[in-house]
């Protein structure tokens, strides 16, 4: 590697007044940028090397002080350059904490987060408290596929901005898996403070933002929700400038029916507290959520059985099968990832429907009164179900599942 001169190269680093030098937010961005502008390396605290020997073709200097910087640039000493093997990064086993082979019955609500992960679909789960919703939560994650070399240097860069990437780690490759409190702010959720910077729904690009009791956040919180999640992107506006982030995250909600907890029937709330509750979360939102889900009691048979279910592993597997049916299918539109980021150009282009199953789903859409919104969703689930399946054309079970994990939203939003 031949020597770096101070006009081909670019210092990154916080110094400390007695010229030492101490790690710095967004070191990955700053060396993709110099990579870009045609300079031959960087000079980065020794803690952001790692992070910035991801970017090919880029020679990486660590240093701990100005002086050491100084002497490397006027070929006084000589530092090894830092170099990481990404294939080595990725080529790891995922051992995950949690499992679904965890959670006791509950099948029908596997089998609905197995369809969301294989096609990136929002989810809304609803049911009584002790039900699982937010353990059923948390294990999405481990089934979902492994992050691409550009969805971790995508996923990496943000963490890098905020300061959350562990020091000397040079990648992100799980997917992210976010839960912020039901007491966030718009800035806290969406992003802000006096210079832009990303906030939780940025955090959770190419992962999982979960967002747990979801009548409790502020509606107005839930309302700034919206573009992002049509968009999968967030610009932030402050006196300091504009700025634009990723947010192309899977949105899993969970909920209890009535403010008491228990399901409608059994409530002791009265119909107007039951309605303002659920009032709480917009008819728009709702329809950009795919898959509205039931989550029952679990039996007692079922919690004192010994019957082991799917392990995550068996899981994740049909769903990356899957994801590369979309892959294959996306291959010319390289900003669509998965079914649920199609436009409607590609629904009519990908979810062609026969004229039996077209009447099944028209009269779906004036039994439970559905949006147009919410009839691009059904194609979508249904364009996901099939793949599932391996199947090219969807058949009218396909659909007719698709409508299942919709039609709960009517019975109690009405």
């Amino acid at each position: 590697m031949g020597k770096l001169s101070s006009e081909c190269a670019e210092l990154c680093a916080h110094q400390f007044p007695t010229g030492g030098v101490r790690p710095c937010k967004g070191v990955l961005a700053i060396a993709i940028r110099a990579k870009q502008d045609g300079r031959a390396g960087v000079l980065v605290p020794a803690e952001n090397a790692a992070e910035a020997a991801v970017v090919e073709g880029l020679q990486v200097i660590p240093i701990q002080n100005l002086r050491e910087a100084t002497n490397f640039l006027e070929g006084q000493i000589t530092i090894k350059p830092t170099r990481v093997d990404i294939a080595k990064i990725f080529d790891h086993p995922l051992d995950d904490d949690v499992d679904f082979a965890e959670v006791k019955g509950q099948e029908s609500v596997k089998r609905a987060l197995e369809i969301a992960a294989a096609g990136g679909h929002n989810v809304l789960l609803i049911g009584p408290p002790g039900t699982g919703k937010s353990m059923l939560a948390k294990r999405l994650a481990t089934i979902l596929p492994p992050l691409t070399l550009d969805e971790a240097l995508e996923t990496t860069k943000i963490h890098s901005i905020v300061g959350l990437l562990p020091a000397g780690m040079g990648l992100i490759t799980r997917r992210p898996f976010r839960s912020p409190h039901h007491t966030a702010s718009d800035a806290g959720l969406l992003g802000g403070n006096i210079n832009p910077t990303p906030g939780e729904i940025s955090l959770a690009h190419n992962g999982v933002l979960f967002l747990d009791e979801l009548p409790e956040f502020k509606r107005s919180v839930l309302e700034t929700m919206r573009q992002p999640l049509e968009d999968g992107k967030v610009t932030i506006s402050r006196a300091a400038g504009t700025m634009t982030f990723p947010s192309q995250f899977m949105l899993v909600a969970a909920m209890n029916p009535t403010p008491d907890g228990k399901m409608a029937h059994e409530s002791k709330s009265s119909p107007r507290e039951i309605q303002n509750y659920l009032g709480r979360i917009s008819g728009p939102l709702l329809d950009r959520i795919d898959l509205h889900i039931e989550v029952p009691a679990v039996k007692f048979r079922e919690m004192a059985g010994d019957k082991i279910g799917e392990t995550s592993t068996q899981i994740r597997e049909r769903v990356i099968a899957a994801r590369q049916v979309q892959q294959k299918r996306f291959t010319h539109k390289p900003k669509i990832t998965c079914n649920a980021r199609m436009a409607t150009k590609e629904v009519k282009e990908f979810c062609a429907l026969d004229e039996t199953t077209k009447e099944l789903l028209k009269n779906a859409m004036s039994d439970y009164n559905l949006s147009a919104r919410a009839y691009d969703r059904i194609l979508k689930v249904s364009r996901t179900i099939a793949d599932l399946a391996g199947s090219e054309r969807i058949s009218s079970d396909h659909v007719s599942e698709a409508i299942q994990l919709r039609s709960l939203d009517r019975q109690l939003w009405g």
